[in-house]
């Protein structure tokens, strides 16, 4: 019979922004291929003491004991993937507390809620709530940002949440609005104008998709 145990953890979650669409624009095989990157990239910057967990779909857990090389790895993640060329922008969640580990998985709210503040990530953020950012302020290359308090459904009260490695004067990333990769907009292979905006594409495909039904591919 398999045993249970209490014990504190820090997760990270990570999800690519706009897989969906990324799927539904360039089809199956470019997504498995572009998860099976991801995967390597994100095993390529794991910290000593932090441990890939699970992946489910466009997702990946990571668990650790301690808060800096959480931290850490997630901070690598993030610019290693802005460093992939036409590669989705990832969104990381992190948060730790008291759970429960039984055969290698593990329980509690600690997860839930690492999971709701990674939904709540813009692209290209890594956020955390103050049980994480406490032990960032030690780091001298993390600076936070706090972003208030948030109610997240089926959790009991708000939760302060914060932003690692605040970035104000960043240009924002270039995005190619049918697919959802980042692109460089000096190498895009396409280029438009609609509504007095620019937008930038990975591929004609993508242009002509884009050319079809503008409307339907916010920013």
């Amino acid at each position: 019979m398999s045993t249970a145990r209490e014990t504190d953890a820090v997760f990270v979650m990570a999800d690519l922004s706009g897989f969906t669409a990324l799927t539904e624009a360039h089809g199956n095989l470019r997504a498995a291929d572009v998860v099976a990157r991801y995967q390597e990239i994100v095993r390529a910057v794991l910290e000593p003491g932090v441990r890939f967990l699970e992946r489910v779909g466009d997702e990946v857990v990571l668990v650790a004991e301690e808060a800096v090389p959480a931290i850490r790895t997630a901070v690598r993640l993030r610019d290693a993937i802005e460093r992939e060329p036409l590669f989705p922008m990832v969104r990381i969640g992190l948060n730790g507390g008291r759970v429960v580990e039984r055969d290698g998985e593990y329980f509690g709210a600690a997860l839930n809620i690492a999971a709701r503040v990674t939904a709540h990530a813009r692209p290209g953020q890594i956020l955390a709530t103050e049980t994480v950012a406490a032990r960032a302020r030690a780091l001298p290359d993390v600076t936070l940002c706090r972003l208030g308090d948030v109610k997240f459904k089926n959790v009991a009260g708000p939760v302060p949440v914060f932003e690692l490695v605040c970035r104000p004067d960043e240009a924002p990333a270039v995005i190619d609005p049918v697919c959802r990769m980042r692109v460089d907009p000096e190498t895009a292979p396409a280029r438009l104008t609609y509504r007095d905006a620019a937008y930038h594409f990975c591929s004609l495909a993508c242009a002509k998709a884009f050319l079809e039904a503008p409307d339907a591919y916010p920013l």
